[in-house]
Formats: structure tokens, C-alpha cells, sequence
């Protein structure tokens, strides 16, 4: 998802270098060999049966964990805002970061992308999370539809240097690295799979008609199906995305990337290729809101 830790697009966009950026299309996928029988589909080794102590740390985790929500909830409100000011750490969360704010997040869409966010800091965190899950898709690598997204996301001022940038990012050398056809085509007998998911969002600064908006996300990328030698991957990174209020929605004038924070990977089985598919296909996304 490479020098430096961020990649940034803006009124000088400049191509990414970052494995799981989710712009820019230069998504490198990591292949494991196999290193012995008996291995999943994705060419790993299964991990032996877990033992009575691993259950026993498992379970201690979750209690530590429910404990840990237990206390948060009990403490009450604390968080401020920073509205019109900058600083590392952003808008603090406070316990109810996470609970239902009853604000509508949009008014429609802008085809299949939400639109019509709040004039308010909400309303640009909705719009930078909405706006990850679209630059981060499989349309992406299909020119039409590229562009349509970006003149829905990106504002009028920032969307001719952001189009110039991907087109040359999205070669052929690119779809041929992710095992893609020349033109960005599916092989037959395959899946594509390049989704963003957003986990969190934090405002860093903004004022009236502007904002600065982290997301933190995790995301797919890989070519789902029997003999791909460009296996789904997972990876997290966090987007850094200035967005601007113009005709009446926030749109987004520059884009950032850089990895983690990621989590400690967990022991669970690699599923089959068609698993992968499956689920990818058949769960569908979510309109993203603060």
C-alpha cells in the first residue's frame, strides 16, 4: 500500500507509491508460497488446531475487552472539538463516538455515490468517508466509470489534475501487476476485488467552508479465482482528505495516504478463492456517516 510516509494529491497531484493506496491504482498484491500441504487456498499453511491455553487467552481478551467498552460508557462525555484550529491529535472522541447522532447523514446521491452532506463538521467526515470507499473501488480501473466518480468527489478547481494523474496511473503496466487484462478488464473466470472500508474518522482542522478530514480504513485488493497468482490481501492505512464546501456539498480538493495503524493479524483460516468472491459479491457496501 516506499520513501516517505504519505502521497498526497492536490493542486499538484503526484502518483502514489503506497501498496494499498486506494487512489492512483499502485496496489501492490503479496503472494505467499506454499510451504508445505495441506494449505488454504490462498497457498498458506493452515494453522494446527488451537490448543486449551491459546482458548484460554482468547477468552481473556474478550473479557478484558467488554470490560474495557464497560468503563468507556460508564465515563461519561468529555470530548471537545477543535473547530477552526489544527493540531496532531484532531477532534478527541469522547464515549459516545460511535452511538447514532440522529442527524441525517445525506440528502441523496450523486449516482451511486452519497451527496448533499451537512454543512457542519459531521458532514464533512460523512463526505471524506464516502468519498474513500469510491476512490478505493474496483470502477476505478475502468476509465467511464473513473470519471464519473471523480466529478462527483473531487471539486471542479482539483478534478482535471486528479483526472490527468490516474489516467497515466492506470497503465497497462498497473493491470498487469495486479493480473489484470491490458484495458483493466477482468480475466474470465476470475473476480477483482479493490474495497475500502472505513473504520474511523477524525476532523483535523476546518473552519466555515473547509476541513481536514483523517480516515482510518482497511481494504481488499487482489484477483479473486482457482490459479490466481494475485490473491486477495488485506491492508490498513489511513487517508488524509482537505475537502472544501462548493455548490452546496463537500468536495474534496486533495488526498493523502499512509500505512497502518494496523492491528496485529489475527489466526483466523484464510478462506478459498471463491469464498473471497462470494462474500465480496454478495455483501454490498454501506453509505458511511458520522
Amino acid at each position: 500500500m516506499s520513501p516517505g510516509d504519505e502521497r498526497g494529491y492536490g493542486s499538484g497531484p503526484s502518483r502514489t507509491d503506497d501498496g494499498y493506496s486506494t487512489i492512483g491504482g499502485t496496489r501492490q498484491t503479496r503472494t505467499r508460497l506454499p510451504d508445505g500441504e495441506g494449505g488454504d487456498g490462498y497457498g498458506t499453511p493452515r494453522r494446527p488446531a488451537r490448543s486449551s491455553r491459546s482458548l484460554v487467552t482468547v477468552v481473556g481478551v474478550v473479557v478484558l475487552l467488554i470490560a474495557a467498552i464497560a468503563f468507556a460508557n460508564m465515563g461519561g462525555g468529555g470530548g471537545g472539538g477543535n473547530n477552526g484550529r489544527s493540531g496532531s491529535s484532531g477532534t478527541k472522541p469522547d464515549s459516545s463516538s460511535t452511538a447514532a447522532t440522529g442527524t441525517k447523514p445525506v440528502t441523496g446521491k450523486n449516482g451511486s455515490i452519497p451527496s448533499g452532506f451537512a454543512h457542519d463538521e459531521q458532514g464533512a467526515q460523512s463526505a471524506a468517508a464516502n468519498y474513500s470507499v469510491a476512490l478505493g473501488s474496483a470502477e476505478m480501473f475502468d476509465k467511464t466509470k473513473r470519471d464519473s466518480i471523480l466529478n462527483a468527489v473531487i471539486a471542479p478547481s482539483a478534478v482535471n489534475g486528479f483526472r490527468s494523474t490516474l489516467d497515466e496511473a492506470y497503465s497497462a503496466g498497473l493491470f498487469k501487476n495486479l493480473g489484470l487484462n491490458d484495458d483493466g478488464s477482468t480475466p474470465a473466470g476470475f473476480t477483482f476485488i479493490s474495497r475500502t472500508t472505513p473504520i474511523g474518522t477524525k476532523v483535523m482542522k476546518s473552519s466555515a467552508d473547509q476541513a481536514t478530514v483523517e480516515v482510518w480504513c482497511s481494504g481488499l485488493i487482489g484477483l479473486a479465482g482457482e490459479g490466481s497468482t494475485k490473491p486477495v490481501s488485506d491492508g490498513w492505512f489511513t487517508i488524509t482528505m482537505e475537502l472544501q464546501w462548493v455548490n452546496g456539498d463537500w468536495k474534496a480538493v486533495t488526498h493523502s495516504q499512509k500505512d497502518g495503524p494496523a492491528p496485529v493479524g489475527g489466526d483466523t483460516r484464510a478462506s478459498s478463492a471463491d469464498e473471497i468472491a462470494g462474500a465480496v459479491n454478495g455483501f454490498g457496501g454501506f453509505t458511511y456517516a458520522r
